[in-house]
């Protein structure tokens, strides 16, 4: 056989073979429920549930678009939000502005010793408009046309924030002289009128420089139930813990006073002689003793000793008195 010559063969080394080449992962398309349920071995369970599941985030989405108001609705909302609070506060404004701006329609005069000492006269304004009741009951306490007045008559207590006068007696010579003129001492008219204004008129009442009457006591306790006998039988009665007020105890304010708004009918204001009253709130008073254990145990078992102990409380030392009083033209 013929040599093929040599330089016809090459000296190269022969060409590697081609590497494979790499295969693609086949997954397997599901076109339908079957084929998905044989390539993904999804349980029959695992579907229902996660059909019911997509069905209600559907369903919610829905609801919720529903629920939610558009843009224009949420603006409406909150204009009408907006004029309602202004309108409240209109409201309440002008409810203020009427409770606060009160215009006097008689005046009163208090002459004042302490301890036998003139020390002035406070001029009060007397707002007929509105507390018609309570105003005319202290008109006709100052004047006289009550039967009884408050000339002659002390101040019993003296508080940081106000002065309060002891009125008149609802017994004895001052109960008869009212009897006599037909005028009624009771406190019913006067409690009316007060819850009244506070349903009117918002905020403090009783602001410094006003002149109230008190017409309850919120401190006092519920009337005891007792056995009594009478005409051989036991009864059950009611036993009163303390005395209410009658409706001519009258208290004038050196500061802003909104303890005294549950227990108070501002009738009138301080127009002249405030510096009487700073003069009355001067005056060294019984310390309170409050906060004593005996009292407080006293107090919780109703004994009436701490009653009349509490009574001594705040009480001036020297006497405060209205000398004379009654109406201004």
């Amino acid at each position: 056989m013929l040599q093929s010559p040599k330089f016809l063969q090459s000296s190269a080394p022969p060409p590697a073979p081609p590497s494979p080449i790499p295969q693609l992962q086949v997954v397997p398309t599901c076109s339908s429920f079957p084929s998905i349920k044989q390539c993904c071995k999804f349980s029959r369970r695992e579907l229902t549930i996660g059909s019911n599941s997509l069905i209600l985030a559907l369903l919610a989405s829905q609801s919720l678009e529903a629920l939610l108001p558009s843009k224009a609705q949420a603006e409406n909302l909150v204009d009408d939000d907006t004029n309602r609070t202004e309108q409240e506060a209109q409201t309440s404004n002008a409810t203020a502005a009427t409770c606060t701006d009160r215009s006097p329609t008689k005046r009163a005069f208090l002459d004042i010793s302490i301890d036998g000492e003139p020390v002035g006269r406070i001029i009060i304004g007397l707002h007929e408009d509105d507390a018609p009741v309570g105003a005319a009951r202290f008109g006709s306490l100052v004047s006289g046309a009550a039967g009884t007045s408050y000339r002659r008559k002390e101040f019993v207590k003296i508080m940081p924030n106000y002065v309060q006068h002891g009125g008149v007696r609802s017994f004895g010579v001052d109960a008869e002289l009212a009897k006599k003129t037909g005028t009624n001492l009771e406190v019913d008219n006067l409690t009316e009128e007060w819850e009244r204004l506070n349903e009117k008129c918002a905020g403090i009442k009783n602001k410094a420089g006003t002149v109230g009457i008190v017409v309850r006591d919120p401190s006092r306790p519920p009337p005891k139930m007792k056995l009594v006998a009478r005409k051989g039988k036991l009864e059950i009665d009611q036993e009163e813990v303390g005395t209410a007020p009658n409706g001519t105890e009258f208290v004038i304010t050196t500061k802003d006073s909104p303890e005294l708004d549950a227990s108070t009918l501002v009738v009138g204001t301080v127009l002249d002689g405030k510096e009487v009253v700073e003069k009355i709130g001067a005056v060294k008073t019984v310390q309170e003793n409050t906060s004593s254990p005996y009292f407080r145990v006293a107090k919780l078992i109703g004994d009436k000793r701490a009653v009349v102990a509490e009574r001594g409380f705040n009480r001036p030392y020297a006497k405060v008195v209205i000398t004379n009083c009654g109406l201004m033209k």
